[in-house]
């Protein structure tokens, strides 16, 4: 299998490079080397390599920023999606593209099915629904949340940082999904893809967790390992009391059961994953 990896330098384009399969060979781009949203640049790009299938894991996900910057917003979650599975579709290979758990309002209060009909309430969801859209039929959408890795912009490492600076840290509690581990969703989506599934498909990490839960465990098992040397008070507050420009879904919970059933497992809890992912940042200093 050959691939094509986008958004080769982010937390998903990492993992999914370092999960390579023996008999994948990966070509990693991201924008300094492929600009997805030109259509030219990546027909002739995805001529050149010929992949199998090309890994869509670029995305322009930050969500406020998103509610004053539409036009890129759309143009990288959606526009650019349509270019990739139209060079795609011309050249034989399949679409895997990640999608979010965003494209949800957050008022149905049980775990969101794949079938279930997207509203989203900002700028970031709606781009996303129009990138599933874009897709197209034959791409694999996989949906997911909450992503942190060892590396990059995350929650996590956000946490770890605020933790050691400030003398009490306040965390909404009020918004309700599941953290995912990057290596994770990486994993299930060479698997996904190698079985030759098409459709949305949901993966997070097991388990349901609040910020301020995840913002907890992020703490008592940095204190265990030694990457936080004190504990501070973590305050839980709601939404209202945090106000942002883009509005976030109360509860994004999805339901991953047609996943498990293609995979054959299910993902660990998140906070198992959570303490995998702090012991390789102990290890690697």
């Amino acid at each position: 299998m050959k691939a094509l990896v986008t958004g080769a330098n982010g937390q998903l384009g990492t993992a999914l490079q370092r999960a390579v399969p023996a008999d994948a060979h990966v070509v990693a781009v991201d924008m300094d080397v492929l600009d997805i949203t030109d259509q030219a640049a990546v027909d002739a790009f995805v001529r050149d390599v010929a992949p199998n299938v090309i890994f869509n894991a670029a995305a322009y996900t930050a969500v406020d920023r998103a509610e004053q910057d539409e036009a890129l917003a759309l143009a990288v979650n959606a526009t650019a999606v349509g270019y990739l599975s139209q060079a795609a579709a011309a050249g034989g290979a399949r679409l895997v593209h990640v999608s979010t758990d965003f494209v949800f309002e957050g008022l149905l209060g049980v775990p969101y099915t794949p079938e279930e009909r997207p509203t989203p309430l900002s700028v970031y969801g709606r781009t996303k629904r129009e990138g599933e859209w874009q897709a197209g039929g034959n791409a694999l959408i996989l949906r997911t949340a909450w992503v942190y890795a060892p590396t990059g912009g995350n929650f996590v490492r956000t946490m770890l940082r605020v933790m050691a600076e400030r003398d009490e840290v306040r965390v909404v509690a009020d918004q309700i999904g599941t953290p995912t581990y990057a290596p994770g969703l990486a994993d299930a989506m060479w698997q996904l893809a190698a079985q030759d599934h098409n459709g949305i498909y949901h993966y997070t990490d097991s388990g349901v967790a609040s910020w301020y839960d995840f913002a907890i465990a992020i703490q008592e098992e940095a204190l265990a390992l030694g990457l936080l040397n004190r504990a501070v008070p973590v305050v839980p507050i709601r939404t209202a009391d945090y106000p942002t420009p883009a509005k976030r879904p109360h509860y994004s919970v999805l339901d991953k059961s047609k996943t498990i059933a293609a995979l054959g497992y299910a993902p660990p809890h998140w906070r198992s994953n959570l303490r995998v992912m702090l012991s390789e940042i102990k290890a690697n200093g």
